[in-house]
């Protein structure tokens, strides 16, 4: 009977598995999706209804089936060219607006896409006026894993279900054996059961056993209570919805712009900036004028309204901090702080931005002295001292009057 048990167990526990994996695939092809989606198509398409330069793609897959997808994704002019009636009157009802073509993308890609606009049309609708506005304070760390939690939530109501069922599997094998037929050859094994359950119930009723349990669950507790209470005011990974989808991987990577050229103050200033409407039309007033995202920026100027752009990285009014500081005196790449901008499409926090993740940074950064007249005295004081190469720490940047003045 035992065997039988642990071979249902086993069996519920790979079936789990298998459900697990499967969601897993999805979620991650959905997640592919979404970034495809953003980087080629989010500029002409809407994952709703609504027309942007092309039509919205609210329920495409419906709409058409995935052979069709795929070709027109892979060559669309092909598909025009072949006499395909819906189209070519998709291609005339949009004012005969070429679409690019994306060969380099295979079906499970194409597919991908198609899950991830398949699970806009059921998500939960915003609404309409919640966006943040700039200079608000970032989300709770909980609200920002939100989603994280429950996944966690559910596996471990999943493992309390798995240990209930070995439980009564447990309790049943024993019931069962205890009523075993003294003569049978079953009933040998009784007694080293029987030992067992008792040495059981003596551990459960000794009572160190039961202090050191208390002890380890509320050590558990007090764990986790902390974990929290420090994750609070951390925002690490937080990446905003922004009034106009500005891309980062576009500007600053494919075509190289200096961060300065937008943040005039990243050098100079205390603080880096944000860019003002007007520097974005020193390009804009030529390039990509139709587009609905740069129209957003006309709109601004129109009404002398100023965009609404959300902050990322916050730090406390209690920490002073100088960007020129930094980058010019200091010498930091933007990337030492911000990570890889140019890689991202959408500006996330990558760095905690905590102050031991400032303090551990002032112990390890060599402070750039080459050629700076400024610090040959501080050098030359180090040195009678210390044999290393002079770092941040050694030069005041643990006082607590440099960050809380």
């Amino acid at each position: 009977m035992i065997t039988i048990k642990r071979l249902k167990i086993v069996a519920i526990t790979m079936i789990l598995g298998f459900f697990a994996s499967v969601v897993g695939v999805k979620a991650q092809d959905t997640a592919e999706g979404e970034q495809i989606f953003k980087n080629n198509c989010s500029t002409c398409h809407a994952v709703t209804d609504e027309v942007v330069v092309g039509p919205g793609l609210k329920g495409i897959s419906q709409r058409r089936p995935i052979d069709w997808i795929v070709k027109w994704v892979h060559n669309p002019q092909a598909v025009i060219a072949s006499g395909d009636k819906y189209a070519v009157d998709l291609y005339n009802k949009y004012n005969k607006a070429q679409m690019t073509a994306y060969p380099g993308y295979s079906e499970a890609q194409i597919k991908s896409v198609i899950a991830y606009i398949d699970a806009q049309a059921v998500a939960p609708v915003a609404v309409a006026g919640a966006a943040p506005v700039a200079g608000a304070a970032a989300p709770a760390e909980g609200a920002s894993n939100g989603g994280m939690m429950q996944y966690i939530l559910i596996a471990l109501l999943g493992v309390m279900v798995l240990v209930l069922i070995a439980l009564l599997s447990i309790v049943s094998s024993l019931t069962k054996l205890a009523s075993v037929s003294p003569e049978s050859a079953e009933a040998q094994k009784i007694p080293l059961l029987q030992r067992i359950a008792e040495n059981g119930k003596k551990l459960a009723s000794n009572s160190a056993f039961k202090t050191g349990a208390a002890l380890l669950i509320t050590l558990l507790i007090g764990k986790a209570t902390l974990d929290s209470a420090y994750g609070i005011g951390m925002h690490q990974g937080y990446a905003p919805e922004q009034p106009i989808q500005f891309s980062h991987k576009l500007h600053a990577g494919q075509y190289e712009i200096n961060c300065n050229y937008c943040h005039t103050g990243v050098y100079k200033g205390k603080g880096a900036n944000i860019p003002s409407a007007n520097i974005c039309m020193n390009c804009h007033n030529a390039i990509k004028r139709e587009s609905p995202e740069i129209q957003k920026i006309y709109r601004s100027l129109e009404k002398d309204e100023p965009i609404q752009w959300v902050r990322v990285h916050n730090l406390p009014d209690l920490a002073y901090f100088n960007h020129a500081q930094h980058t010019n005196v200091g010498g930091l790449e933007c990337t030492n702080c911000h990570g890889e901008i140019a890689k991202m499409e959408v500006v996330q926090q990558r760095s905690s931005l905590t102050m031991g993740w400032c303090i551990d940074c002032h112990r390890k950064t060599e402070v750039n002295a080459k050629g700076n007249a400024y610090y040959d005295k501080l050098v030359e004081l180090h040195n009678t001292e210390h044999k290393g190469n002079m770092k941040v720490q050694d030069i005041g940047g643990l006082e607590c009057s440099k960050c809380h003045y």
